[in-house]
């Protein structure tokens, strides 16, 4: 029996991932990044233009439609035929509910594209791929493109990054739920202020509404942070940063700003996670955290030179907060939900409306160290 296929891939044509699908969970995202690097590499070798790659283990197989790469991994031993005529008849799925297949449809039924995977592909073994049969039970609205014949570019010499005959049948609002947390911490590790603000946004960015919560917030993003003096020379700081909200959520663009001495130099940095880098102009360490799953805990460990010689009526030390920012998509700390959303379009075009919900560090402080 042929071997199952470990994930999915639809790229764009510069091989940043559009949408994925992980059937089997033996790959990542990383995958895509490595396949387009061998991909660059036998575009030069005019000997080896196949539409298999192999690399560590992972065979990657893949077709190029308009702007988009299709492209299966695969850790098994897989039937290439069968998995390349899979992918051309997900192409003619595609078409078939959004009647062109680009980048840009794919942005705009990311919904739908998920749900066709889903069933077209299941843990790894090609399924339904009959665009007929699947419209009996998938029957989500899409967006379907509108093309229309026009010269071409040799013809006009126009230069655009977006053809002009496409349009879309469906207008869309966007709604977004967005919620700011503040919290301070004192020195003994006690909440001492906690609110939350929120907003209701339009697309356009208006607020449309603004609320206030106030009840006890547990920190979201919890920072603890010891400091060790190793005679007058050398500071050592352990910080430990803990997400304190369920797994299912992912909180992005975190950012840790840590202070540290003002004559700190020389510094040594190691994290569990992300990337840090020392800021003197700010007397600080600035942690950043690119995606912090609900329920982890990463580690910071950083080692400072100081001046072996201080002057005896030095001022007292400024003991600046740790800072921290975050946004957590899909996710609000009150629970607040909109229930009915209705647009009155009266040009006879249908408006489809989208609520989003965002949380977001507001002022953010512990004073810990």
């Amino acid at each position: 029996m042929a071997g199952a296929v470990s994930a999915l891939f639809l790229l764009d044509i510069k091989g940043r991932v559009l949408v994925w699908r992980d059937y089997r969970g033996d790959v990542t995202a990383i995958q895509a990044e490595r396949f387009f690097t061998k991909l660059i590499e036998k575009e030069g070798d005019p000997q080896s233009q196949d539409p298999v790659v192999y690399d560590n283990g992972v065979t990657y197989m893949f077709i190029q439609h308009s702007n988009v790469y299709l492209m299966t991994a695969a850790r098994q031993n897989c039937n290439a035929a069968s998995l390349l005529t899979f992918l051309h008849r997900v192409v003619d799925v595609f078409k078939h509910y959004f009647e062109e297949l680009e980048e840009e449809s794919l942005r705009d039924n990311f919904v739908v594209v998920y749900e066709l995977l889903d069933e077209m592909m299941d843990f790894g073994y090609p399924q339904y791929t009959e665009a007929k049969i699947l419209s009996e039970f998938i029957k989500t609205d899409a967006y379907r493109m509108e093309t229309t014949q026009r010269p071409p570019m040799a013809v006009t010499n126009a230069v655009s990054w977006r053809s002009e005959g496409i349009a879309y049948k469906k207008n869309e609002v966007f709604l977004d739920v967005v919620e700011s947390v503040n919290i301070l911490v004192n020195s003994n590790g006690q909440v001492i202020r906690s609110d939350v603000v929120g907003a209701l946004k339009m697309r356009t960015y208006l607020s449309i509404q603004k609320y206030a919560v106030c009840f006890q917030v547990k920190p979201l993003v919890w920072v603890e942070a010891q400091v060790e003096k190793h005679s007058r020379s050398r500071v050592e700081i352990v910080v430990k940063a803990r997400s304190q909200f369920k797994e299912r959520s992912t909180a992005t663009n975190v950012e840790i700003e840590l202070p540290v001495p003002a004559d700190a130099s020389n510094p040594n940095i190691r994290t569990s996670m992300g990337s840090a880098s020392y800021a003197p102009e700010r007397d600080a360490l600035m942690w950043k955290i690119k995606s912090f799953p609900g329920g982890k805990e990463y580690m910071l460990r950083a080692e400072f030179n100081l001046p072996s010689i201080t002057a005896e009526e030095a001022t007292p030390e400024r003991k600046a907060p740790i800072r921290v920012k975050f946004e957590i998509p899909y996710f609000t700390v009150s629970g607040i939900q909109v229930r009915y959303l209705k647009i009155i379009e009266k040009s006879g075009y249908q408006a489809l409306p989208w609520v989003r919900y965002i949380t977001m560090a507001g002022e953010y402080e512990l004073r810990l160290i």
